[in-house]
């Protein structure tokens, strides 16, 4: 479907309750199908690719291939977790994801004594993987590629018959996500411990001493509304529920980044938390480096862009395996408005507009959630269509009733 987002003249204002966080959920689920460990998950993301992750983990005995889609850290995951069980199935998604490389993650498993192979394009899905005993033990692994690879291996390595010693090599991206998953295996028993560019799993299966894990809301969705009170006159204010000060997720930085767009944020006892728009813009010049959060990349380009301010940003050398090239669709749907983005592998660079922004053609989503919602604040200043709206199912399907909700309206046509 396609919407139509009329420019927003009311003040914007409500309380809103994010979807749990899709990266807390997925790894959760992991640990409880490797451990089959007897507990509830409460605020488990209720997003495409939590969905398709958890149809694959209950189907997998059953079935001899499974398709996950657009979800690439479902084939990460299931990748890792299919090796170790005595099980044959392939294992396939989109035709995006056939084109998002795997092959250092592969070759890793290989290594370890998985029994995995390519079925058409090697280093690319569709894999056909045959479940085994794996050994474990030492391995190395370029860790400037995704941080998804190494969340994978570590997931299943307490089940690896000698544990895992996982050597870094290169500059590592996206490290929070790692410390995430080191973080959560903790919390569920597991003895890992990282040092420099080491980091060592025993071989000690996952335990769990309570009856519900709670998962903390999605501060990736989060960006989206600190983008909207950015945008918004001074004194607006939203309430979004469920976020902690102390997360482990990587997009708790928008609290302190978004502060440089006049937006600040009030953390109450309650794991709530206040935005408020107090000031207009305190910085003529954005620079940053996303290499550890390039999931609001995006968030930030427009919001920049909307504001007048121009940047230099780094750090986006894993956008162009997302869903999309993402650097390549933000460069393309921008020059829509007249805009003229500067980029490179991993950076992206902007000078001020003379015009208004106004788009005079529907924005693509190229079969990404977050082009979607990272252009969608832009209601507040101008009027615009975006294609295939729905994509937001993907992380976040009540994000266009929740925007309604607070303001922003909009209709499918």
């Amino acid at each position: 479907m396609n919407i139509a987002l009329h420019k927003t003249i009311t003040s914007i204002q409500g309380a809103i309750t994010l979807p749990g966080s899709k990266s807390i959920s997925n790894r959760v689920l992991m640990i409880k199908a490797l451990s089959g460990l007897d507990f509830n998950i409460e605020n488990l993301s209720n997003s495409d690719d939590t969905h398709l992750l958890q149809e694959a983990l209950h189907s997998y005995p059953h079935n001899s291939v499974i398709n996950i889609g657009h979800a690439g850290t479902d084939m990460r995951f299931l990748t890792a977790f299919l090796a170790l069980k005595a099980t044959s199935i392939q294992l396939t998604g989109s035709e995006r994801m056939l084109q998002r490389p795997i092959k250092p993650l592969v070759s890793a498993l290989q290594l370890l004594g998985a029994d995995i192979s390519y079925t058409n394009i090697e280093g690319y899905p569709p894999l056909l993987i045959k479940g085994r005993s794996i050994k474990g033990g030492y391995i190395s692994v370029q860790s400037d590629i995704s941080s998804q690879f190494i969340s994978a291996l570590l997931l299943v390595a307490p089940y690896f018959e000698n544990g895992l010693q996982l050597e870094l090599k290169g500059n590592i991206v996206s490290k929070p996500y790692i410390n995430m998953t080191i973080e959560i295996m903790k919390q569920f028993g597991a003895q890992v411990t990282w040092q420099d560019h080491l980091i060592k799993v025993e071989a000690k299966a996952y335990s769990y001493p309570h009856k519900t894990y709670t998962i903390e809301s999605d501060w990736s969705a989060a960006s989206y509304y600190y983008s909207i009170v950015a945008l918004s006159k001074i004194g607006t204010q939203l309430t979004l529920k469920y976020l902690s000060k102390n997360s482990l997720q990587a997009d708790a930085a928008s609290d302190s980044l978004f502060l440089k767009f006049g937006v600040t944020t009030k953390y109450l006892n309650n794991y709530e938390i206040v935005l408020e728009k107090t000031a207009d813009q305190h910085t003529a010049y954005f620079q940053y480096d996303f290499t550890d959060a390039p999931d609001i990349a995006q968030t930030i380009v427009c919001t920049c862009i909307a504001l007048n301010i121009p940047f230099k940003i780094n750090g986006l050398q894993t956008l162009n395996i997302k869903e999309t090239n993402r650097i390549d669709a933000l460069r393309n749907e921008w020059l829509k408005a007249d805009i003229q983005l500067d980029a490179t592998l991993n950076s992206m660079e902007f000078n001020k507009h003379i015009s208004p922004i106004q788009f005079v053609a529907n924005l693509k989503t190229y079969n990404d959630h977050r082009m979607a919602m990272s252009f969608a604040p832009l209601a507040l200043i101008t009027n615009l269509v975006i294609e295939h709206a729905d994509v937001v199912s993907k992380s976040y399907p009540q994000f266009w009733e929740h925007l309604h909700y607070i303001g922003i309206k909009h209709q499918t046509i």
